[in-house]
């Protein structure tokens, strides 16, 4: 379970998508979150899917590896899915039975926003999955800094940003070896029910959290040592550069928001 987390990972691929610069690639996916969220029919989720499933290909990454990320928000999707079936009212009754039932529109409302959400993770993911955390750092940084005027930190900002996905995957696999050091002390995980299942990650998570404030402390003590000062003055080993293929993303991603708005 906790391998199956891509939030926060990177894979290093030879790649056009991998290419990108990270700002137009920050750039890209608020636009096609945008473009998602003005969808209202299935049709557009289809040239949604196509276009996603085709930047899988063009990443190079394994499609299983980008499936694999959707495991940990099953429970989200099914809870969503629930709610809406029989929550939402209209249509023809497709099912009931006392105070419970299930009318045609709550089934295609549920679907609908589950599809959504789906496709929300399926592409957000790519951006950090094809994305090194120092790339991401400075894109997110350039994307902040017209806030700066405004009185906004964007270095520190986008600093903190990073260093929080950078260390998801750190602290799963902490989190899992923790596990299985329990486990083989005898701890139990998996059976009980759900307050039960609570109680037992008592001992995993006053370890999780014990670790994560000592790497936070040698993290502040590494960048003092080395007098790090985020913000003006600061100069780059390698500066991102725009490119022709860039431009051809964005004229595609505007070209596909522009599609699945009039679908």
């Amino acid at each position: 379970m906790l391998k199956d987390i891509t939030i926060g990972q990177y894979i290093a691929r030879e790649s056009i998508i991998h290419s990108l610069d990270a700002r137009m690639k920050i750039i890209l996916t608020t636009i096609l979150i945008i473009a998602l969220f003005t969808i209202n029919t299935f049709n557009g989720f289809g040239v949604f899917s196509i276009f996603i499933l085709i930047v899988i290909l063009l990443s190079k990454i394994p499609f299983i590896k980008v499936i694999k990320g959707l495991k940990p928000i099953l429970f989200l999707i099914l809870l969503t899915l629930l709610i809406h079936v029989f929550l939402t009212k209209g249509g023809n009754v497709l099912w009931s039975w006392r105070f419970l039932s299930i009318e045609s529109e709550g089934v295609y409302t549920g679907f609908f926003m589950v599809s959504r959400i789906f496709i929300l993770i399926l592409f957000t993911s790519l951006l950090t999955l094809t994305t090194s955390p120092l790339q991401l750092t400075d894109g997110i940084e350039y994307v902040l800094s017209p806030l700066k005027r405004f009185g906004v930190p964007a270095a520190e900002l986008s600093m903190m940003m990073t260093i929080a996905l950078r260390f998801i995957p750190t602290l799963l696999e902490e989190a899992e070896k923790i596990m299985k050091a329990q486990q083989a002390r005898g701890a139990d995980f998996e059976s009980g029910n759900i307050i039960n299942r609570a109680k037992s990650l008592i001992p995993l998570l006053v370890p999780l959290f014990i670790s994560a404030f000592r790497r936070a402390d040698d993290l502040a003590l590494a960048m003092e040592s080395r007098c790090y000062r985020g913000g003006e003055g600061r100069t780059r080993l390698h500066e991102l550069e725009y490119s022709y293929y860039d431009f051809i993303a964005l004229s595609i991603v505007l070209i596909l928001a522009v599609t699945v708005y009039f679908f």
